[in-house]
């Protein structure tokens, strides 16, 4: 297929066994590892864990990604969408609280195949970078439940200097709306998410800016009980990391975010201890249940 899933629109010609574009992926699913994660925000994971499926490749180039062996170097295993199904369908036997597809954007078409036309027994969840093509978006309605996009940036500069992509605030915020209107406010039962939109913002070192400029946007643009917001202290520097990006988000950074974010009146949603960069948020890539 000429692919333009996503906001890169490449137009290059992907796959099931031909890899291309920004994302250097097939058009077929790779995949790193199927889990029952236990490092999701409490309302997605349940008693047993999230279903898990952490797709490699990614349509950004984040300087920062905790996840670069899969989302930059490529590791995973190709498998078939009929495959992409019978592990949904494992993860769902194991007692998954939803199907937590992680950064599945350029494979949207295979998802699609996989997922079917049924509803499934749980949420699905789609675990995104925020870096969404609304169009994309579209075809997803009603086969989506929980939307956990990212907002990475609402500045312009850090979106271009860290992930490549300047167009992303104004890009982000247009699918969010999307999604949004897809599920309207969240609805929870028994403490779990069953639809609805939460939105993930990891505060950068030095970057408060950034923060409080995504916060007064989603502030602004929902009112309470709409959607979900997790403001993550986790961030956690990689190796080679220069400038800013090489040191951890300070107590003090973290702090103001947290009375920034209530200031602006967002108590839906959750925060992080300073000390959650843990090696758990960052599982060990070696194929399981793949």
């Amino acid at each position: 297929m000429i692919c333009n899933l996503c906001p890169r629109r490449c137009g290059v010609e992907r796959t099931p066994d031909k890899a291309g574009g920004v994302c250097a992926m097939p058009a077929w699913p790779v995949a790193a590892r199927a889990m029952l994660h236990q490092w999701e925000e409490p309302c997605l994971v349940g008693e047993h864990g999230a279903g898990a499926v952490f797709f490699s490749g990614c349509n950004l180039r984040c300087k920062f990604c905790q996840n670069g062996v899969i989302s930059q170097e490529g590791y995973g295993k190709p498998i078939t969408p009929r495959r992409l199904r019978e592990i949904f369908e494992e993860l769902v036997e194991q007692g998954a609280a939803c199907l937590d597809l992680v950064t599945p954007s350029h494979f949207t078409d295979a998802v699609l195949e996989a997922l079917g036309e049924e509803r499934w027994p749980v949420p699905v969840v789609w675990n995104c970078g925020g870096y969404e093509s609304v169009e994309t978006l579209k075809r997803l309605e009603n086969r989506v439940q929980v939307y956990l996009p990212d907002l990475k940036y609402a500045l312009t500069e850090p979106a271009k200097a860290y992930s490549g992509a300047a167009d992303y605030p104004e890009t982000a915020k247009a699918a969010i709306l999307e999604m949004f209107r897809q599920t309207g406010p969240y609805r929870m039962e028994n403490g779990q998410l069953r639809s609805g939109v939460l939105i993930r913002h990891l505060v950068l070192p030095g970057e408060l800016e950034n923060t409080k400029a995504v916060i007064d946007w989603v502030a602004e643009t929902f009112r309470p009980g709409e959607v979900l917001f997790s403001l993550m202290s986790q961030y956690t520097p990689q190796p080679g990391a220069e400038g800013k990006l090489a040191r951890r988000v300070t107590k003090a950074e973290y702090r103001a975010a947290e009375r920034y974010m209530a200031d602006c009146g967002i108590a839906d949603g959750f925060t992080q201890e300073r000390t959650s960069a843990k090696e758990e948020y960052t599982p060990d890539f070696h194929l399981q249940g793949i």
